[in-house]
């Protein structure tokens, strides 16, 4: 099996472990079902996915995406809030 490695900045990790770990999976299932995704939405939106593919690209050396652990506005302040659960990435 051939195998991509993807480098993650520790506030990148952070978030992704912790939805990983609410989910009961690993971090190689949530990067899989993301790559999975992104696959079958490019047969209906090839060209605006192209374009946010290179962008990301672009930015993402020097800022980190709004969903890691070091986004301000942190959605998950408290562990044990019961709406942490349902909400966005857990």
């Amino acid at each position: 099996m051939n195998g991509i490695k993807i480098h993650l900045e520790a506030a990148e990790q952070d978030a992704v472990q912790r939805h990983a770990e609410a989910l009961g999976v690993d971090c190689e299932d949530i990067a899989y079902a993301a790559l999975n995704r992104l696959m079958l939405e490019l047969k209906t939106h090839e060209k605006e996915i192209d374009h946010e593919i290179v962008n990301t690209r672009d930015w993402r050396h020097n800022y980190t995406p709004l969903w890691s652990e070091s986004d301000s506005t942190h959605r998950h302040e408290s562990k044990g809030d019961a709406s942490v659960l349902s909400g966005w990435f857990r």
